[in-house]
């Protein structure tokens, strides 16, 4: 059995027992629910919010750490116009700990 969940903007499929990245939700050693938006369960796939509304999600937060760092560069050409930037965002690592169908 497998989840598709959404946090921060973006979709992941966790399975029990999994490990994601995700934005930082909350702080180390907390635990929190996910969204879930598609859930398989063999030959058995609920996807309607109505099937949802009986599935949970949970996770506990393991780590918090930064990501790899984004450089940008932006420039007009013919009026010497540049600006370097940079970005570090902050990650945290997720375990899945239970998905529940009531």
């Amino acid at each position: 059995m497998y989840a598709v969940v959404e946090t921060g903007g973006k979709q992941y499929r966790v399975e029990q027992g999994s490990t994601i990245e995700v934005e930082r939700v909350a702080e180390p050693g907390s635990e929190i629910s996910l969204r879930p938006l598609l859930l398989v369960d063999g030959e058995a796939v609920m996807a309607t919010p109505d099937d949802l509304a009986g599935v949970s999600v949970t996770a506990v937060v393991i780590d918090e750490h930064r990501g790899p760092k984004i450089r940008g560069f932006t420039y007009k050409s013919k009026s010497n116009q540049r600006r370097r930037w940079g970005h570090r965002q902050t990650l945290a690592t997720l375990e899945v700990t239970d998905i529940r169908k009531d």
